[in-house]
C-alpha cells in the first residue's frame, strides 16, 4: 500500500469516479532533468493517462508533462511514454491481477517524495453505469444528513 506524503504535483479525480481502486502501488518514473523543472512548477496532468505492461516493464501513456519554460533543445515530447520503475515482483503481481476481465492499471497521483517524483497507480475494477449513480446517491444523501445536522445543531 502507498502512502502519499510530500508535495502533491498532480490528482486523477476521474479514476475514482470511474473505477474501485482494489490495491494502490507506489512507482517511481524514468524522467529528464527538464522534465523534472517542469513538475516542481506544477505543470503535469494524469487525467487521460493509462498505464500497460510490455515485456516485463511497466510504461505510462498520455501522461502530459509541459516542456520546461527555460529548456531549449533538451526539452522532450510532453506525451512521450514514459517508464515507471517498480520491482519485477510487483509487475509480475500486477500482471496475474490484470489478466482477470474488467481489470486495468491505473494512474492516482503523481506527487514528490523528498526529491523523487513518485506516481501513485491503482489496481482497479471499472464501475458500471449504475455503479456510478449509487456513488453519486451516496454523496447527496451524506450531504443532506450534515446539512440537517448543522442546521438542528447550530441553528
Amino acid at each position: 500500500m502507498a502512502k502519499t506524503q510530500g508535495k502533491l504535483i498532480a490528482n486523477n479525480k476521474k479514476a475514482y469516479h470511474d473505477y474501485f481502486i482494489l490495491d494502490t502501488y507506489e512507482a517511481g518514473i524514468a524522467l529528464a532533468g527538464t522534465e523534472v523543472k517542469s513538475l516542481r512548477m506544477g505543470k503535469c496532468s494524469i487525467k487521460e493517462s493509462f498505464i500497460r505492461i510490455e515485456n516485463g516493464e511497466i510504461f505510462i501513456y498520455g501522461m502530459h508533462i509541459s516542456p520546461y519554460e527555460k529548456g531549449n533543445i533538451f526539452n522532450k515530447d510532453p506525451l512521450r511514454v514514459r517508464k515507471l520503475l517498480l520491482h519485477k515482483s510487483e509487475i509480475n503481481k500486477l500482471l496475474g491481477k490484470i489478466k482477470e476481465k474488467g481489470m486495468a492499471i491505473v494512474p492516482l497521483r503523481v506527487y514528490f517524495s523528498g526529491s523523487l517524483v513518485k506516481v501513485e497507480i491503482g489496481l482497479a475494477k471499472g464501475k458500471k453505469l449504475y455503479d456510478k449513480r449509487d456513488d453519486i446517491a451516496k454523496k447527496d444523501q451524506k450531504r443532506e444528513a450534515e446539512r440537517d445536522f448543522k442546521v438542528r445543531n447550530f441553528g
